[in-house]
């Protein structure tokens, strides 16, 4: 209700008009909607009425960008949908995963509600000017000392990655006093491995160069991938540094940036693998357009690339390379890993292989961390990460994180799991 005062008379009878109301009354008129009027014709403000309303205006902020994201995922969905036809196989995986998302639900709606809702994440950091080049930032609640960092590239068989995959993982090292950014790339079809490759690379500068400002330690960059993320990031590091070996590098981060290299369920020779992903409804055409062509799977395979006599001296600057990775993983076969760790041991890299029995392709990332209690492969992790703090402040002692889906519902979304 807006409040008028009435035109007042002037000495020489005149009336005089009331001025028109400035924007700046217009633009908050809730304020005094409804107040009382003071004996002067002016209004009392409630004091509360601002704070009301600054936390509806993010509320409303925070549902708007939700939305959004969700809009993105639908439609790449859809795009990717047109390449791949619709025909039996894909129906029968669509309603597995369906089915899998059903049964895993509980645990989704409440890492869904902190990666929308926490103060600790800062999501869609701008790193670059390409589509998707964004990322996620988790921040520890302690605010003592500069923590170290993670730099986790997510999976998704290279046409489905998203940043906001790695909510769960950035939550859980988060409590651990590790700083994670979770870094988006383009997927197929907006752009193809070389183009993945390059965008993780200039995440990873972006985190080697800018991470401080949040309270992370440059000095302590660690690198983990999950599945296609597993490669990307593989591929992104050997690249490097075989262009440190060269000449005219005019790249913004070093190899020696990077402490270890932790690569969850990855695969590295794609030369093994184009037959297996065919079998699996990933087809050979589409695995080899997402791939540049059959003649660049060499040229993508950290396995086969460390081998070539321009890669020699590479594979010395590497870090630590820990690879994870079930005996169950029937999308990427667990061999894969073996087979990279035996290359990179022969070639003077130092690598280090662990095998979960009876472990599929999303358990160690997705079921174990919503199951609660110990995670082998986070504290595996986290203590090679806390072995070179020099700042005690960082070994937190964590609560047992608790159980987000019952045990019932994680066996049976184990069985109908199209992973």
């Amino acid at each position: 209700m807006k409040v008028e005062l009435a035109a007042r008379t002037s000495q020489t009878g005149k009336a005089e008009e009331t001025p028109p109301p400035s924007p700046a009354a217009d633009a908050t008129p809730s304020a005094a909607e409804d107040a009382p009027l003071l004996h002067d014709g002016g209004v009392r403000r409630r004091p509360g009425c601002g704070r009301f309303a600054q936390r509806s205006t993010s509320f409303r902020r925070e549902v708007g960008r939700a939305a959004a994201e969700t809009f993105l995922l639908t439609r790449l969905t859809l795009i990717l949908l047109r390449y791949l036809g619709i025909g039996y196989r894909w129906i029968r995986q669509f309603l597995a995963l369906c089915c899998y998302t059903f049964l895993l639900m509980p645990g989704f709606i409440q890492v869904v509600y902190y990666y929308f809702f926490s103060s600790q994440v800062h999501r869609s950091v701008v790193y670059g000017d390409q589509p998707r080049n964004r990322l996620d930032l988790y921040i520890p609640t302690s605010k003592t000392g500069l923590k170290p960092v993670v730099a986790f590239v997510t999976g998704g068989a290279w046409i489905i990655g998203y940043k906001g995959w790695g909510a769960l993982l950035g939550r859980r090292l988060a409590e651990r006093g590790i700083v994670v950014a979770c870094i988006d790339y383009r997927n197929f079809p907006q752009g193809t491995i070389g183009d993945m490759v390059e965008d993780v690379s200039q995440g990873i500068s972006f985190v080697c160069n800018n991470i401080a400002s949040y309270g992370g330690d440059p000095n302590r960059i660690y690198l983990v991938g999950q599945s296609a993320g597993a490669h990307i990031a593989a591929c992104a590091l050997l690249n490097q540094a075989i262009r440190e070996c060269g000449e005219g590098d005019n790249s913004f981060w070093s190899v020696s940036q990077i402490k270890a290299y932790f690569g969850i369920s990855g695969g590295y020779n794609l030369l093994n693998l184009v037959d297996h992903f065919h079998r699996r409804g990933l087809y050979r055409s589409i695995f080899l357009s997402i791939m540049e062509g059959e003649e660049s799977l060499q040229k993508f395979s950290p396995q086969v690339t460390i081998k070539e006599s321009s890669a020699r001296s590479a594979v010395h600057l590497l870090p630590h390379i820990i690879l994870f990775h079930g005996t169950s993983d029937s999308s990427i076969p667990s061999s894969e890993s073996q087979a990279f760790v035996d290359a990179l041991q022969q070639h003077g890299a130092k690598a280090d292989l662990f095998l979960y029995e009876g472990k599929t392709h999303t358990d160690l990332f997705l079921q174990d961390p919503l199951r609660g209690g110990r995670d082998k492969m986070l504290e595996e992790i986290t203590s090679v990460i806390h072995s070179e703090d020099s700042d005690t402040s960082n070994h937190l002692v964590v609560p047992v994180a608790r159980r987000l889906v019952p045990e019932f519902m994680l066996k049976l979304a184990g069985r109908v799991s199209p992973f």
